[in-house]
């Protein structure tokens, strides 16, 4: 460990306790607004340097010792990191779990008194953070946490995202897949586990910015219902589905799934949405069972813990990336499948490819940051270079996965005990196929 005089000096006891229960070094080193820095090793050997650039950062940091008081300090630009963001995160992993003890505390509040880091009232939190109103998964607070995260802009998206506008797991046949042949793969995939037929409706729950539905109405012949809460992703879909030549066959709506009425349809598909139904996922799965032809199919794809630790509500994810979002064990989630009725059929964890995923669009955000800055402004590409990184290296460690479920909706009536699922072949395929292009995706 080093400390370079002034306000780093202060730290040192602090910092030698930490290091010494932790068996190790800390993964950074720490410069304050004096220009002073503590850090391990020797003075100018560490790669990776947190920035406190002025008192307030601390006074964020010390008033919500979690994980939101570190998220707001770093959206509000008060502290930065000089070095590899991904280089630190995957370094700070071993502090998950890491016992920091009330002489930690009350010694950290002692400094920052001190240091004149403690305001009353504490600092605003950024304009970014997000603050819901309202019943927790009423129609209208779900409306705008959906809002808050998807319409940001169309064009911030797509510089992330690439042409095909999937905001989902991409599914990769090797490491050097483009993306875009992956995302291309990704909604193939799905539509032969749903044994799309020409002229089947088949309904879209989050349908984002229309891929799923072009691809489904143009290269399988079905007739698509797509239901968002997002303004900004409808509009750019409908755009979409007009430049196709397919407003023949897809219809967007901006629209809760829980209002749709004009049901059955033939077969359903929710890519990456269920993770925003939060507590009520079994409601979730109550209405898809409802909205569904009895007998038909419904693929159920989204992202699910691997462990058995329930999260904090204050995580920077929570307040700044998916407000009222929660992940589930998978067991928990397929505990709802079949409690509304539905019969588990088939489950591929792709927990590998959305770690490629990640990294492509943490790729695209770097290649155009000054463009995405220009768009949504400074703290927007802050937390989606944060969030994007912290995702990848959990997909990468395992914390997280991401499933596709596939579900036959259940009867409505007394059926005999045995019968055939329909559409559902007595071995299981592979629903790759070589042949399917980028260029489908409209």
């Amino acid at each position: 460990m080093y400390s370079t005089g002034g306000v780093a000096d202060r730290f040192i006891p602090l910092w030698s306790r930490i290091e010494g229960r932790l068996g190790g070094s800390l993964p950074a080193a720490i410069r304050f607004w004096d220009g002073s820095e503590i850090g391990p090793g020797e003075a100018g050997s560490c790669p990776d340097v947190i920035v406190l650039r002025s008192k307030r950062a601390m006074t964020y940091v010390v008033t919500r010792p979690d994980q939101l008081g570190v998220a707001r300090a770093f959206v509000s630009g008060d502290l930065v990191l000089e070095g590899s963001i991904e280089r630190v995160m995957a370094a700070g992993a071993r502090l998950y779990g890491f016992d920091f003890t009330m002489q930690d505390k009350l010694e950290a509040v002692k400094l920052a008194v001190g240091l004149g880091a403690i305001k009353v009232p504490p600092p605003k939190p950024p304009e970014s953070e997000a603050r819901p109103k309202g019943r927790l998964h009423s129609l209208r607070r779900d409306s705008e946490s959906i809002q808050h995260h998807y319409d940001v802009s169309n064009d911030f998206y797509r510089l992330i995202l690439g042409p095909t506008m999937v905001y989902s797991c991409a599914y990769f046949n090797s490491a050097d897949d483009s993306l875009e042949e992956a995302q291309t793969r990704k909604l193939d995939v799905v539509c032969q586990k749903l044994r799309l037929e020409p002229g089947e409706r088949l309904l879209d729950i989050g349908c984002g910015w229309g891929s799923m539905a072009i691809h489904a109405a143009s290269n399988y012949g079905v007739k698509v219902v797509g239901v968002t809460l997002s303004i900004a992703q409808a509009e750019r879909a409908r755009q979409r589905v007009a430049e196709a030549g397919l407003e023949d066959r897809i219809e967007i709506r901006i629209q809760d799934y829980r209002e749709v009425s004009d049901g059955p349809f033939d077969k359903l598909c929710s890519i990456g949405m269920f993770e925003h139904t939060g507590s009520d996922i079994d409601g979730y799965f109550a209405e898809t069972a409802k909205l569904g032809k009895p007998g038909g199919l419904a693929l159920h794809h989204g992202i699910c813990r691997q462990h058995s630790d329930e999260e904090s509500p204050n995580t920077f994810i929570n307040h700044y990336v998916f407000p009222d979002g929660e992940l589930h064990r998978v067991a928990r989630v397929i505990a709802g499948l079949e409690r509304s009725g539905q019969e588990l059929r088939d489950v591929e964890n792709l927990r590998e490819h959305y770690a490629l995923t990640l990294r492509h669009w943490v790729a695209n955000l770097a290649a155009n940051q000054e463009a995405a800055i220009a768009e949504v402004g400074e703290e927007r590409e802050r937390i989606w270079r944060l969030y994007m990184t912290a995702s990848f290296l959990a997909f990468e460690r395992g914390d997280v996965g991401v499933n596709q479920i596939l579900g036959v909706i259940p009867e409505h009536e007394q059926v005999a005990l045995y019968r055939p699922s329909p559409g559902l072949a007595l071995a299981r395929p592979s629903f790759v196929r070589e042949e399917v292009s980028a260029g489908q995706v409209g």
